[in-house]
């Protein structure tokens, strides 16, 4: 017997399988499948592979009836179909034919996946390597071989934080002037709030002129705002704002140059625009996967928000949370909607190099890595013309022009008037009638 899918998906796939070496002979399955039992004389196989053919589910989704969501192929597009019939000793021949050339792309496509997964081990060995320190020489070892000074990392996290509490005096004073008062004292600057270290008991040793940091001390976290209910409000959307949601993250490379939805004056007041270069981390549906903004951008509160002044150091927390992504994953409560939030990102403790020695690094990943797509996107090349050029053999299998044919094989015609005169000549009882319907059975 043949088994063919009857809903909508699966006739995407074109899902279709042969029943074999059943133990009993006798096998049971859902009700979903179409059932063709071939008659004597007709193989399988050529059957099977017909029905694998991309010109038929095509016409196959044409004749779907039902529910735009539950759309089925009927049973009567199955026995209205024809089929181009050669000599059984022609069938046998093609099928054979047919497998030996689908084993062989089936080898070249084992082969590609392979290639994908060592792709894949690389990349994210080339990344481990760069926050380990071991992607480009560093920055104390280039400066001891110049006999020269260098800023390390602990200085530049110092001028950071220096930077930041600067900023938020500004803020502040400006406050205090829009409403014409004058402090009395310096007791306002306690207001500030300093940006926890990260906990660095048990971390490993890192190289020489690096340091631990946190997000919150590298530059700015926040969520994400969409506060509006219901967030599928057409007063929310349509509008000229790109309105990046937590798909749009993971489906990025790096940069986010693409997205689904934009939000309207509407739905900008409700929410926050985040300027380009803002560095989105999903804390819902797709944990810790990572991207930087191309463009401004509105996002909910399932994705934070990190702004650093300094591109490349962005770049560089962007690619260790990549790294990292699992053991962050792993503070995510077991349950159907896994999450983590704010208070975990800003704990996470960072390996900070020197901001030149992140350049050299950022540099690197980015000619490392060009590489590792680059030949990513020649499997995946390389797999789409695989699937065409199974559709090429069946066109031609069903073309006649996959094997020779021998004009000493039975003629078609005569096998046709042969199973003709083997079916029964009784009308079936209705219940044998229903079921033989069912099975779209030629």
């Amino acid at each position: 017997d043949i088994l063919l899918a009857k809903i909508t998906p699966s006739m995407e796939n074109g899902k279709a399988a042969l029943a074999r070496s059943l133990a009993n002979g006798i096998g049971a399955g859902t009700t979903e499948f179409h059932v063709i039992r071939p008659r004597p004389g007709i193989n399988a196989g050529y059957i099977l592979h017909y029905v694998l053919q991309e010109q038929f589910r095509r016409k196959a989704r044409a004749r779907m009836t039902g529910t735009a969501g539950q759309l089925r192929v009927p049973a009567v597009f199955l026995e209205e179909e024809g089929i181009p019939l050669p000599p059984f000793s022609e069938q046998c021949r093609i099928v054979d034919a047919i497998e030996n050339y689908f084993s062989q792309l089936d080898a070249a496509v084992a082969s590609l996946e392979r290639a994908q997964a060592k792709l894949k081990a690389y990349r994210a060995s080339v990344l481990k390597a760069a926050v380990d320190g071991r992607l480009v020489p560093t920055e104390a070892e280039l400066a001891c071989a110049e006999n020269r000074d260098y800023e390390p990392a602990d200085v530049l996290l110092k001028r950071i934080l220096l930077a930041r509490r600067r900023r938020w005096e500004e803020v502040e004073i400006a406050k205090v002037d829009a409403a014409w008062k004058t402090p009395k004292d310096e007791r306002w600057k306690l207001k500030y709030v300093k940006p926890a270290g990260p906990e660095t008991d048990g971390l490993e040793q890192l190289p020489e002129g690096w340091a631990w940091a946190t997000m919150p001390q590298l530059g700015a976290m926040g969520r994400g705002k969409s506060m509006h209910r219901p967030r599928n409000d057409p007063r929310l959307l349509g509008g000229p704002y790109p309105f990046v949601q937590t798909g749009d993250v993971k489906a990025a490379d790096t940069w986010i140059r693409d997205y689904q939805s934009t939000y309207s004056e509407f739905g900008l007041a409700q929410s926050k625009l985040w300027p380009a270069g803002t560095m989105c981390i999903t804390i819902a549906a797709n944990i810790a996967q990572t991207a930087i903004l191309s463009f401004d951008a509105c996002f909910p509160d399932s994705v934070v928000g990190f702004v650093q002044n300094e591109t490349v150091t962005t770049r560089y927390v962007e690619m260790f949370i990549r790294t990292a992504r699992e053991d962050i994953e792993r503070y995510a409560p077991a349950t159907a909607q896994k999450n983590i939030n704010l208070e975990i990102l800003s704990r996470v403790a960072i390996p900070l190099p020197p901001l030149s020695e992140q350049r050299r690094i950022v540099d690197e990943l980015d000619r490392l890595l060009s590489i590792a797509y680059a030949c990513s996107d020649a499997i995946t090349r390389n797999r789409l013309r695989s699937f065409r050029l199974r559709q090429a053999v069946l066109k031609w299998a069903f073309e006649g022009k996959l094997v020779e044919q021998d004009p000493t094989d039975e003629p078609a015609e005569q096998l046709l008037e042969r199973i003709r005169a083997d079916r029964p000549s009784k009308p079936l009882s209705k219940k044998t009638h229903s079921r033989r319907k069912a099975k779209a059975t030629r």
